[in-house]
């Protein structure tokens, strides 16, 4: 059986959609794994499947390319442009993800607007914090991240006993000037550095906002440029959070499992 899809990629984190808004396909782990596979697939940060909702506009079912599942940030943002190719949405739209309904919004040049639900809580550990976005993020602050070994120093984290079983994504951020910061992720489920995660660049902006960085932070990806806005509340606290940034459709095809 040949199976519709459509490659995006937002900020270099790419990703494979398939519309099943009329149920027809169901994936298992290895399935999944093989999609995403760069030598033996079609290559992927993560799959996403596009289907009904009973209220919402549609809903958005994300699997990492281990099969894994979990709220991506990029993954929305590259969704909602594909939503509105199947007509799903004009300019804005409320649709149901891994976390809950998500508001986003259509702008110009190919920029999408996605409404990340409140943080409540952030955990300081020495100069570290953990903030969990949707994604559970560790965010570790250095000097130059271009020097730092992501997949070694991430992986160390990531499997750490302080964050056993579940595991979590792993963030470097260099704070620059002009309220810009550089983060580099390690993301769990993928095991790798991805060109940019959109749940880890929204936890490194709050994280910013503790060395006095205000909102919109712009922050650089390996993959190019996003922008989070929030306001803060109590201590730990902030809510109207949005990741800014490009979602780009790369091409079109029907894969065979």
């Amino acid at each position: 059986m040949k199976i519709p899809f459509t490659k995006y990629q937002a900020t270099g984190n790419d990703f494979v959609l398939i519309d099943n808004r009329n149920n027809s396909y169901f994936f298992t782990k290895d399935q999944i794994e093989k999609i995403c596979d760069r030598r033996f697939g079609i290559g992927a940060d993560g799959l996403m499947l596009i289907e009904k909702h009973p209220t919402l506009d549609f809903n958005l079912v994300y699997y990492n390319s281990d099969g894994s599942q979990s709220l991506c940030g990029n993954g929305s943002r590259a969704a909602v442009a594909m939503a509105a190719t199947l007509d799903l949405l004009k300019t804005k739209t409320t649709f149901n993800a891994y976390d809950g309904a998500h508001e986003a919004e259509l702008l110009p040049n190919g920029i999408v607007r996605l409404k990340m639900n409140p943080v409540t809580e952030v955990k300081q550990t020495g100069p570290d914090y953990f903030i969990n976005t949707g994604s559970p993020h560790h965010l570790q602050f250095v000097p130059d991240a271009d020097k730092v070994n992501v997949m070694e120093a991430g992986r160390k984290i990531r499997y750490s006993d302080t964050y056993k079983p579940a595991g979590t994504n792993v963030n470097f951020i260099q704070l620059q000037d002009n309220n810009t910061i550089f983060v580099r992720t390690y993301e769990r489920g993928v095991e790798d550095e991805t060109y940019s995660c959109g749940t880890g660049v929204t936890a490194a902006a709050l994280a910013a906002s503790f060395h006095g960085y205000k909102s919109p932070v712009h922050i650089k990806v390996k993959g190019g440029e996003l922008e989070v806005e929030f306001k803060t509340g109590q201590a730990g606290m902030f809510a109207d959070i949005y990741l800014i940034g490009p979602a780009k459709m790369v091409f079109e095809g029907a894969l065979e499992l």
